[in-house]
């Protein structure tokens, strides 16, 4: 279909059976759509021989009104500003061999109003002076108290882990630097996972304490403060020159003042040989085992989720739908990204013979099938097989991105 994605632009397309009351109902019906997508995946995208990673993020969709169930106000990443939409938080399966990103749980992040007043109240709260504040008592870094977000992203993890238990083996869960700290760590690792994320350019790290035992009190847990810019060449593991760049990669295990635990770093030191000028990005994993190569490769994969995200806006209605109840919009989030996943299916058989077969490509093919049916349908009789094969091919070809480079059988 061309056009918005709503219940309406659907109706427009459908064949027999689906008028508009027909989509309506369809929306309005409660669907296992956590079944429903493991079941696809199974089925069509699942390889036994394969590494999979699962990796998580969260897509922000700007809506107006007032009506729409969960409109709230969220960070947009595109946009660099708050805005008024819908929040969902996608889980993905991630195959480390094909490089895809394929969805298979999306939920829809909903505040409660006393998540709202706290929200609030913090933000009411003066700003407190510096130094500790007086009365307040050493805390166990171990424990900590999820909030709310958390919370819920970690009951979908654990509900996916239960679903797949038997049939693939996660180690790691890969987000974004919004989740790179302490809490989120304790998150992931409640779920039994390791946690691959970015840390902010100007964290504080420290060596581990190697000097010796105190007379008093217990053995620091800090050593020396490490410059990110000036790491001996003990902890070097890669170093490439392309293009007038110089591009290091740097590994140890350090620690930092708000996690419990020793981190698996990876720093990524670039310079610009001719101006000087540096830059650098902290990775990090819990995993203390894990090689760089492969934490910077398993990072690198979090994008493809970012890929799915534009699919189901560009192409499957995640922008479009116009629902305002509870059950349409969770159905029409979640078909859209569920269509990212069938996209993917149907566009295997074309990539064959064409690799850079696209989407773009995909709907003008069958949108082209549908004019061709339609149009046999009036011809007072049924046209030469020959003539009705050419017809599919050139009319099918039609608004193509890419040139057809080979004859491709009707659907």
């Amino acid at each position: 279909m061309t056009g918005r994605v709503t219940m309406l632009g659907l109706s427009r397309w459908t064949e027999k059976g689906g008028s508009y009351r027909t989509v309506q109902r369809f929306f309005s019906t409660t669907i296992p759509w956590a079944t429903l997508f493991w079941e696809f995946f199974c089925k069509h995208l699942l390889d036994p021989q394969e590494t999979y990673i699962l990796a998580g993020d969260e897509s922000v969709v700007t809506k107006a009104g007032e009506k729409t169930h969960g409109l709230d106000y969220f960070f947009s990443g595109l946009l660099k500003r708050t805005v008024p939409g819908l929040s969902f938080f996608t889980l993905s399966l991630i195959s480390t061999q094909r490089r895809q990103s394929f969805p298979v749980r999306v939920k829809q992040m909903v505040r409660t109003n006393e998540e709202k007043a706290a929200s609030q109240a913090k933000k009411a709260v003066e700003k407190r002076k510096k130094g500790r504040p007086k009365g307040s008592r050493n805390k166990t870094k171990g424990e900590v108290m999820l909030n709310p977000e958390l919370i819920r992203i970690q009951e979908m993890v654990k509900s996916l882990l239960e679903t797949i238990q038997g049939v693939i083996r996660l180690s790691y869960l890969v987000m974004d630097g919004h989740f790179g700290n302490h809490p989120a760590l304790q998150m992931v690792r409640g779920c039994h996972l390791h946690l691959i994320s970015k840390l902010r350019h100007d964290a504080a790290l420290y060596l581990p304490y190697a000097g010796p035992k105190p007379k008093r009190g217990p053995t620091p847990r800090l050593g020396e403060k490490v410059n990110v810019r000036q790491l001996p060449d003990t902890y070097l593991k890669e170093t490439k020159i392309e293009d007038g760049f110089e591009a290091r990669t740097y590994q140890l295990p350090l620690f930092l003042t708000e996690f419990a635990q020793p981190l698996n770093i990876v720093i990524l030191l670039k310079t610009n040989l001719s101006t000087k000028a540096c830059s650098h990005v902290i990775l990090f994993s819990s995993d203390l085992e894990l090689a760089h190569d492969k934490l910077i490769d398993f990072y690198s994969l979090r994008f493809q989720i970012e890929f799915n995200f534009r699919d189901a806006k560009q192409f499957w209605g995640l922008e479009d739908f116009m629902n305002v109840s509870e059950t349409a919009v969770t159905n029409a989030a979640n078909l859209s990204l569920f269509m990212v996943d069938v996209s993917q299916v149907l566009m295997c058989r074309y990539r064959q013979n064409d690799p850079d077969f696209s989407i773009l490509d995909l709907k003008t093919h069958y949108r082209g099938y549908r004019y061709v049916s339609e149009t046999i349908k009036m011809l007072p009789q049924m046209p030469d097989s020959y003539l009705v094969s050419q017809l599919f091919c050139k009319v099918a070809a039609l608004g193509r991105i890419h040139p057809v480079k080979a004859p491709v059988s009707s659907p």
